[in-house]
């Protein structure tokens, strides 16, 4: 069946006319997810503000600083041990000059 050019030109326009038509409930819905959209945008830039004002990670810093503390703890007991051993030859050496300047006394 062939239908006339003009018929089919003006059903067609009906048809799309028809289709501009919105329903006022999806209009609503609309404008409910336009604000939102915007609510959440306003909420992503504060966050991302947010973000930008925090410091900056210094977890490697504390690592750092933490495997120096753990170097010098090993070197103070290094140097107690050092300093125990040298107090420990003072004392036999005063004991040795303290007996040598008794055996030979100075007049």
């Amino acid at each position: 069946m062939k239908f006339p050019p003009r018929l089919l030109v003006l059903s067609l326009a009906l048809a799309c006319g028809s289709c501009k038509k919105e329903d006022p409930q999806l209009l609503e819905k609309r404008e409910q997810q336009k604000a939102e959209i915007a609510r959440l945008k306003g909420e992503i830039t504060l966050i991302e503000e947010k973000l930008r004002l925090l410091p900056p990670d210094v977890s490697a810093e504390v690592a750092a600083v933490t495997q120096q503390v753990e170097q010098k703890a090993a070197e103070v007991a290094t140097l107690e041990g050092e300093t125990a051993t040298l107090q420990s030859r003072k004392r036999a050496l005063q004991k040795e000059f303290d007996a040598y300047r008794a055996k030979y006394p100075i007049p």
